[in-house]
């Protein structure tokens, strides 16, 4: 555990005591953590089947938590200073967007019939909003986790991770993956997990952090087009497909192709279609080789990789925008840089860059001073080292 992560912690807890107060009578409060994440390599590749590959970080949305005698549950907000009360036979939306998924993970108990009384809990933590770390996903298996707990509900690690969706998808209405809260749940220290989206097997690369540091540059904008693009680029990929059975009926997804099999019927896709699946094919062959580099020890090719990524992503897969390619290319000839790529969904959000440690704090001040000399905009940067998934804590 990391000493930022104790001192969060314990800033979460004391305003559990500042505003629910103390009672010798009452259990002392339970702490429980839950990361953000980060995907090293492997872009949307999740909703075509392919291969992923996220850690945890050592940003985390934290739980002060305490079982009620009633069935009220009463939420205080540390980061907005702000409270909901309701009951658990009353989950009804509130015009506060903040404790939907909170009402969320309540929802997804009921519906499979798991039983738990009120509670009180102060919530917070230090994941940055809108910068693509999945706040949500942490809040979601943070709650999840910790009233499986202290309820003794039996819920498993897959369970939570599969009900944050469900969270997600049917009571919030997005339309998510699983990764986000697969990262969060499982996370485990100096490891990144390639996650196979067919069959959500996974298994754990080492990623060893002496040397080097992830540092997450946020662009602090997000276009509009976000939203629309992201579903045409599934319908796109899913054209591809359609073509592609008509020669093999047992393509099911862009995970069943290989680059060479798209490149055979590039002119029958036509320009647009063929480079979305070109860059899906290679992204994911991309994921199974960055994790050989990391069996071998070999960073610097690894970073390479996630260069490829990023130029498959601007050019090919076309989601990236102006703010995120001048990040990038402000690292290309940076000795220090050993890979950077746009982060997430695209059109705004976080660069991810591997820097050498040592040349993180000259790092920064080059990107904060250029960012900001082109576009106007103050560049927040994130240090972030992977850590364990989501876990309580004793402090």
């Amino acid at each position: 555990m990391s000493i930022t992560s104790v001192s969060v912690a314990e800033q979460i807890r004391e305003k559990y005591f500042s505003h629910f107060g103390k009672s010798e009578n009452s259990p002392a409060p339970r702490i429980f953590r839950s990361p953000g994440r980060i995907n090293l390599i492997g872009e949307h590749t999740d909703y075509n089947n392919g291969f992923v590959l996220p850690a945890g970080v050592d940003k985390a949305v934290y739980f002060v938590i305490t079982p009620r005698s009633d069935n009220q549950v009463m939420l205080h907000a540390a980061d907005f200073n702000d409270t909901y009360t309701f009951t658990l036979d009353d989950l009804s939306k509130p015009k506060k967007s903040w404790p939907l998924y909170q009402l969320g993970v309540i929802d997804q108990l009921q519906k499979i019939g798991k039983s738990i009384g009120g509670f009180q809990a102060t919530f917070g933590g230090d994941v940055p909003a809108g910068a693509g770390m999945s706040s949500s996903a942490a809040l979601e298996c943070c709650l999840f986790f910790a009233l499986n707990e202290m309820f003794s509900l039996g819920l498993t690690k897959w369970d939570i991770v599969k009900m944050g969706q469900k969270v997600e998808n049917e009571f919030i209405g997005l339309q998510s993956g699983i990764m986000d809260q697969f990262a969060s749940t499982f996370g485990k220290n100096e490891s990144v997990m390639k996650m196979d989206c067919r069959s959500l097997e996974f298994e754990y690369y080492p990623f060893p952090m002496d040397e080097y540091l992830l540092v997450l540059c946020d662009t602090s904008v997000k276009h509009s087009l976000a939203s629309s693009e992201y579903n045409t680029r599934r319908q796109e990929c899913e054209k591809g497909i359609a073509i592609l059975q008509k020669y093999d009926s047992t393509i099911q997804s862009l995970r069943d192709v290989s680059p060479e099999t798209v490149e055979t019927h590039k002119d029958e896709m036509g320009d647009v279609v063929y480079r979305r699946c070109s860059y899906i094919t290679h992204e994911i062959q991309r994921v199974t080789d960055a994790c050989a580099m990391l069996v071998a020890g070999d960073l610097e090719s690894f970073g390479k990789k996630m260069y490829e990524t990023h130029q498959g992503l601007q050019h090919d897969y076309e989601v990236s925008c102006p703010e995120l390619d001048y990040l990038v290319d402000q690292t290309i000839d940076d000795e220090n840089v050993l890979g950077a790529r746009m982060m997430g969904g695209g059109f705004g959000g976080c660069t991810i860059n591997l820097i050498k440690k040592d040349s993180v704090d000259a790092f920064e001040d080059k990107m904060k001073q250029g960012y900001k000399s082109a576009f106007g905009i103050d560049l927040p940067c994130y240090r972030v080292k992977i850590t364990n998934g989501t876990e309580e804590l004793s402090l």
